[in-house]
């Protein structure tokens, strides 16, 4: 399998009418799924999404980064959306190691380059996207400028549990019971067993609404919880993240005031200290500002946009 075909829910992203996904082959051999929104003649944006999402989710970012001239590139990582999962119960957020992940990073570039897709890179990341934006970066990515959406550069755990959740993982590594569901997870998406009053993503009513359409339309592309195996290579990643030092390529961070998925404190630090980097924090917004109001999307375009066109 070369670059052939693959679905694409069109009518649910709601993004640019010209569009098309690709199945590809990571370096190891594992499935994933392309989407392509090719329509910009100022640079690609390579847009990495969170963890539990799917391509789709992006259409209306595509739409927005089209308006100012520049394509879009994502990607579903290995273990969710359509791209292959790796255990019998498709509802378990896994992966063997996090630096896999990189792999796929490594199948999307070679997706784009063979496509053509108009040059120069840019990074749009979100949540464990940022995550693996950032080990992309360390290790050399080309990409002018970066933007960074609520990064998981480490996770929100009290800290009175996190002794206990470190425990908790590296025994289920020795035992062998790493594909059981982190504590306080479960199957169901965050989205189909959470009312919006509930929810830690959004304060917009309506942009809930539309991630959980897709779900309900699209079943296939639901994830539930981590596996503790999940959980374990996550703390480590973010852990051996924190000792790099932040690269040279400029980068914003957009950071919601009520965002209570990841650890804040990990990326004010290192916000801090970033060469050409800066902190936007949007006060009241929850975990996703690309899925948050009105005012808050609005923002959030308009400085991601300005922030790419510096650096042409």
């Amino acid at each position: 399998m070369k670059n052939t075909a693959a679905p694409f829910y069109r009518e649910a992203a709601r993004g640019p009418d010209r569009a098309e996904a690709r199945w590809v082959r990571a370096p190891d051999g594992v499935r994933l799924r392309i989407a392509i929104w090719p329509e910009g003649d100022r640079g690609t944006v390579l847009l990495f999404p969170g963890r539990t999402e799917y391509v789709e989710k992006y259409g209306p970012a595509a739409a927005r980064l089209r308006a100012r001239g520049f394509a879009t590139a994502s990607v579903d990582w290995r273990g969710q959306g359509l791209a292959e999962r790796p255990l019998p119960d498709r509802g378990t957020g896994h992966v063997s190691r996090f630096t896999d992940y990189q792999m796929d990073v490594a199948a999307t570039l070679t997706t784009v380059r063979e496509i053509g897709l108009p040059y120069p890179y840019y990074l749009l990341a979100h949540s464990m996207g940022g995550c693996i934006g950032l080990r992309s970066m360390v290790e050399g990515l080309d990409v002018r400028a970066a933007v960074f959406s609520a990064p998981m550069w480490g996770i929100a755990i009290l800290d009175m549990l996190r002794p206990f959740a470190w425990t908790l993982a590296l025994a289920a590594r020795a035992l062998r019971f790493g594909h059981m569901y982190s504590p306080g997870t479960s199957p169901q998406n965050h989205l189909g067993e959470v009312s919006f009053e509930k929810n830690l993503l959004t304060t917009d009513p309506q942009m809930y609404a539309f991630m959980r359409n897709q779900l309900a339309s699209h079943p296939d592309l639901a994830l539930g919880g981590p596996s503790l195996h999940w959980l374990h290579e996550a703390l480590n990643e973010c852990r051996a993240l924190a000792r790099a030092a932040s690269p040279q390529v400029p980068a914003v961070t957009f950071l919601g005031s009520g965002d209570h998925v990841i650890d804040p404190s990990r990326i004010h630090r290192r916000m801090a200290s970033w060469p050409n980097g800066r902190l936007v924090v949007l006060r009241g917004a929850k975990h996703e500002p690309m899925m948050e109001t009105p005012a808050h999307r609005n923002r959030f375009y308009t400085e991601v946009t300005r922030h790419f066109e510096l650096f042409p």
